[in-house]
């Protein structure tokens, strides 16, 4: 065993790596299922909510244009420090919007900073995390994001409860982002806890700042073709979490009842992320890839189907539970490719054309849920995310084994 390897310590990560990034995505969790209610209320449709509800997905990827120069100038730290900043920003604007202009762009502003966030951490984990225990790190930085999705939904469906009125569920991101601020300022910096890897100086930072773009065309051919398997990964997680609460409005269900509801959903998303970054670890990342991507297509297959049927909200709660399970089994395996495939040296502009490329999945789903509801219906909506999960089973399998050194 390496010496990096037999020095390494869980509890180390905790609060260097896992506090903070909780404490904002349980914000984000709770205020996901409730911008479809939002923007409903505010008097848009319903493939209009959906499209809004998707711009954090928009943020994101426009974020993760300049997030990997911006950490490499300014230290994570600091970068993430500014992104809480600025959620507090597009947070305000969602609280008080007064059209559905108001809360897009706040939304927007929202996903901006996730980018941040996401790609500080990844950066970090794939620096500084033995090989041996990559997976598993990186499935439990999946999981920390999934325990948003879990713990998030049931705080602002306790709030809802307690004041009635559905804004106030933003306080709950608002509170999660100071208190990941706090933590920054005054926890040590996490390279200075693990010691920061040499980076051959301003060399480095020369090779990051030139840009998004170049680092694309440089790794085409893998972002081409196993990069379009990651990309429709992303696209079934995001199309998951637009597609439940859309559907559950669809069904009349009240605000705190689908709060509870995807909010249980997470909590069974969440407590498998230890066990996919083991399966990923032990047999390999397509023991991971492909059970996720055909459970996943499998329950939007199902759900399209069960809209308009007596028992419609007994199967909408247990295909929610399914696909929970499906995207639970896959946790961290988007990084952990990402990882896999990145220079050991200097990982990070791999790193952002790999979020970049299935962050693009993340947004385009979204907004193809969105016009296929407007144009036909939501039950046609999942049935054609539910052949894409198939096909991206498809491209995984072919392409993965190609390309990663641990398939």
């Amino acid at each position: 065993m390496s010496n990096a390897a037999s020095n390494f310590g869980w509890r180390q990560l905790i609060l260097a790596a896992f506090a903070p990034t909780a404490l904002f995505s349980i914000g984000e969790g709770a205020i996901i299922p409730i911008i479809p209610v939002v923007a409903d209320d505010l008097g848009a449709s319903l493939a209009l909510a959906g499209a809004i509800a998707g711009l954090i997905m928009v943020g994101e990827l426009v974020g993760d244009i300049p997030s990997g120069w911006l950490v490499a100038r300014v230290g994570e730290r600091q970068a993430m420090i500014g992104a809480a900043m600025l959620s507090l920003v597009g947070l305000f604007l969602a609280m008080y919007s007064v059209n559905e202009a108001m809360l897009a762009a706040g939304i927007f502003l929202v996903g901006l900073a996730t980018a941040v966030f996401a790609l500080a951490r990844h950066a970090f984990m794939t620096s500084f995390v033995p090989i041996q225990y990559r997976a598993r790190a990186l499935s439990t930085l999946g999981g920390v994001f999934r325990l948003g999705v879990f713990v998030g939904p049931l705080l602002s469906a306790g709030l809802l409860h307690l004041t009635g009125d559905t804004r106030s569920v933003f306080w709950i991101m608002v509170v999660g982002c100071l208190g990941a601020a706090l933590l920054l300022l005054f926890l040590p910096d996490p390279t200075a806890t693990f010691g920061r890897k040499p980076r051959e100086g301003d060399e480095f930072v020369a090779r990051e700042a030139q840009g998004l773009f170049p680092t694309l065309w440089r790794y085409r051919g893998v972002l081409v073709k196993l990069g379009s398997g990651a990309a429709l990964i992303g696209a079934m997680r995001s199309s998951r979490s637009v597609i439940l609460p859309l559907w559950a409005v669809s069904l009349g269900l009240g605000e705190s009842t689908t709060a509870l509801i995807i909010g249980i959903a997470g909590a069974i998303d969440f407590g498998l992320f230890y066990t996919s970054g083991a399966i990923m670890d032990r047999f390999g990342r397509l023991w991971s890839a492909l059970p996720s991507m055909i459970g996943l297509g499998l329950g939007h297959l199902v759900l399209s189907v069960t809209h308009d049927i007596p028992a419609a909200v007994v199967w909408f709660i247990t295909v929610a539970m399914f696909l929970s399970v499906a995207n639970g089994i896959g946790s961290g395996i988007l990084m952990t490719l990402g990882a896999d495939l990145a220079d050991p040296a200097d990982p990070a502009p791999f790193l952002g054309a790999w979020r970049f490329v299935g962050d693009a999945g993340n947004a385009a789903a979204p907004l193809l849920v969105s016009l296929i509801t407007g144009l036909a219906s939501i039950s046609i909506a999942a049935g054609v995310m539910g052949v894409l999960g198939f096909l991206g089973a498809g491209i995984i399998a072919r392409y993965l084994p190609r390309y990663s050194s641990r398939p």
